[in-house]
């Protein structure tokens, strides 16, 4: 695993936005930021393909596990009055995408460590299935790169239409930094290119209807809803109890058994239920259970936010954020490798459990909003 420099590619700002990047510069800096890219021998790429397929099959296990053992879900922070139908969806096994981003750590030798998975709400989808592909085909034609999210995606959405009675709803929240309206956008695409009619709305502008059914601006029952919108944060509304009333109204995606599997309380019950899994790391819920060296995790946050290093009793990064009043889990510390400064966070995509392509993030020892995407290639 390698870290080249490179030089830019002249008007990349355009390119990027006219593959629907548009959200591709923060704070005056590159989001997208093709001065570098890392290089793996296909032997790396089959290892960390290996590692997603054994995650994916754990996280199963644990909702088995959990569906089994309802109890345990008291230090997940979902309200009680959701939790018999996150499991009741669980059992029912819906159609659903089943996609999602798994965070590991890694040095290139060795086996991969998860940090976490995101899977309720991942974004930097475009980056990795269409941006980075398309710089690879210009500035590295000979080389291939582990890269087949936009494609089955696209098989995924096809599998699921009847089942979606040909339609669906694509709903976000009204980002000020439109990460949110790139990655709704590209989804609804993606469903239109599976044949799929789709129909875009903003969150906010949905509503009920007499007996509580989700409708959208014009009235029309939304029957079928992928939504960039946390679950945590939809049982917080004043309409959460409604629609978990009224679950067989709309075919919700992801469903909401996601709260599971999205939630960083998963993390110790996974060290539980297999302490010698190669792709783990300890979790606990003290520092007791994981070693002085430790990494402090709110189990519900968002992009790396009040997040704490702490090494041997000292603190020596944090991140500050709206998270502080969720529950901590503890996680052992993993040194990620330093390049020029950057450490870079490995994100390995599966859909309906098939591992489909790598998208990496770096920024500081913790994973914050400011972090760049960084493309990748295969050599060797």
């Amino acid at each position: 695993m390698q870290r080249r420099k490179l030089r830019p590619r002249e008007g990349w700002q355009r390119i990027v936005e006219e593959q629907g990047l548009v959200w591709h510069t923060q704070d005056g800096k590159p989001y997208w930021d093709e001065s570098a890219t890392y290089v793996f021998t296909l032997k790396q790429i089959e290892t960390l393909e290996a590692a997603a397929e054994r995650c994916h099959e754990l996280f199963l296990k644990a909702g088995d596990h959990l569906a089994k053992r309802p109890e345990k879900l008291a230090r997940f922070g979902i309200p009680d009055w959701a939790i018999d139908a996150v499991l009741a969806e669980w059992k029912r096994d819906r159609p659903a995408l089943d996609y999602g981003r798994f965070d590991f750590g890694w040095n290139g030798s060795g086996e991969p460590k998860l940090f976490e998975y995101n899977c309720d709400t991942p974004t930097s989808m475009l980056e990795a299935g269409v941006v980075q592909w398309q710089w690879k085909e210009e500035v590295f034609p000979a080389h291939d790169q582990f890269t087949s999210l936009h494609e089955k995606l696209i098989d995924r959405w096809r599998y699921m239409a009847r089942d979606l009675g040909g339609r669906v709803w694509v709903t976000h929240h009204a980002d000020d930094l439109h990460e949110d309206t790139v990655t709704a956008t590209y989804m609804r695409d993606l469903a239109e290119q599976a044949g799929l009619e789709t129909r875009a709305i903003l969150i906010e502008r949905i509503g009920l209807d007499a007996e509580g059914r989700l409708v959208d601006e014009e009235d029309y029952l939304i029957t079928a809803l992928f939504k960039l919108y946390p679950w945590e944060w939809i049982v917080a509304e004043d309409y959460g109890r409604e629609i978990v009333r009224r679950m067989d109204a709309t075919l919700w995606l992801e469903p909401i058994w996601k709260m599971l599997w999205s939630n960083k309380a998963i993390l110790p019950l996974l060290y539980e239920l297999e302490p010698k899994h190669p792709n783990l790391l300890p979790a606990g819920w003290d520092a007791a259970s994981v070693g002085p060296r430790h990494v402090v995790k709110p189990i519900l946050a968002r992009e790396g936010a009040n997040v704490r290093i702490v090494e041997d009793g000292r603190e020596t990064s944090r991140s500050d954020g709206p998270y502080g009043a969720f529950g901590q889990v503890y996680q052992q510390f993993y040194d990620v490798p330093e390049f020029d400064g950057a450490y870079p966070a490995l994100g390995v995509w599966t859909v309906g459990g098939e591992v489909a392509g790598l998208g990496i993030r770096e920024g500081g020892r913790i994973t914050a909003d400011d972090a760049r995407f960084v493309p990748h290639i295969i050599e060797g």
